[in-house]
């Protein structure tokens, strides 16, 4: 079956767009390395281009270009508010785009560092894919990755390019993030929900922003719903995520609700980027 789906796309990558599916694991609290969240990210390229997004932030996003309905939005699917970012690959111009939205502003990081990688001696199959062994520091961390000649695309999840092949599987050494490569399909057009008017900012002033972030219900709900009968309560937040809580056990809370509801939203401090 690989082989049959190599040949596939070694014979249509050039005229087709295809979306690789990575599940990724990532442990938000550094001070609790056993809580582990699990997410679904779709990199989709045409070979020129590619995107990396959240899967479930991209069904939201395409459903709600579709028909406008705020309601639907917020009975939607749900996923974790620390990947709520869309990164941009130019392959010929080899520029990284990372945007992001914090509070009302459209925020985008440029950039042309990709990892400076050493190949090794190191083969091994992964889910009867053939891979090569590369290592890299990068962004404050040592990642092992794993990619494959098979795919004729020089690319792979969040920022890690820079291959001569497509990254399969990769981690950092303390097991913090981990990439796995899960699906491949071919998809009929290349969509991107990326903003039309962003900021610029470094990657300094974007670390700044989320490290003194601190959840304000004046400040971030854009507005939610209440459905009492269900005990549901779906919040819009300004920066496009929304969040769902059990409403009965935000009324238990009382006095101490608004830091509740800032626990779940808080950003992870243990970020995929180190100072």
């Amino acid at each position: 079956m690989h082989r049959i789906l190599f040949l596939l796309l070694a014979s249509f990558f050039s005229a087709q767009s295809y979306r690789f599916v990575y599940e990724y694991k990532m442990k938000p609290d550094a001070a609790k390395k056993d809580s582990v969240v699990t997410d679904y990210m779709n990199l989709d390229t045409d070979g020129k281009k590619s995107y990396f997004s959240n899967a479930v932030k991209y069904e939201r996003d395409s459903a709600y270009k579709v028909d406008k309905s705020y309601p639907a939005l917020l009975k939607g699917k749900h996923y974790d508010r620390n990947f709520n970012y869309i990164i941009e690959k130019d392959y010929a111009k080899k520029t990284i785009n990372f945007y992001d939205k914090f509070k009302n502003a459209d925020l985008v990081i440029t950039e042309n560092e990709t990892p400076k990688w050493s190949i090794e001696n190191e083969f091994k199959k992964i889910n009867n894919i053939n891979c090569q062994k590369a290592t890299a520091d990068y962004k404050g961390r040592k990642w092992e990755a794993w990619f494959s000649k098979d795919f004729p695309v020089n690319d792979g999840p969040y920022k890690f390019s820079g291959l001569p092949g497509l990254v399969v599987m990769v981690k950092d050494s303390e097991n913090n993030h981990a990439f796995d490569l899960i699906q491949i399909k071919k998809i009929s057009v290349l969509n991107t929900f990326v903003p039309k008017k962003n900021k610029s900012i470094t990657n300094e002033e974007y670390r700044k922003y989320i490290k003194n972030y601190t959840f304000s219900s004046a400040e971030d709900i854009a507005g939610m719903s209440i459905d009492s009968k269900a005990g549901k309560m779906e919040m819009q937040l300004k920066d496009g995520y929304i969040a769902q809580f059990d409403y009965n056990e935000l009324k238990k809370s009382g006095a101490n609700m608004d830091a509740v509801i800032a626990n779940k939203l808080r950003l992870s401090d243990n970020p995929i980027e180190k100072e």
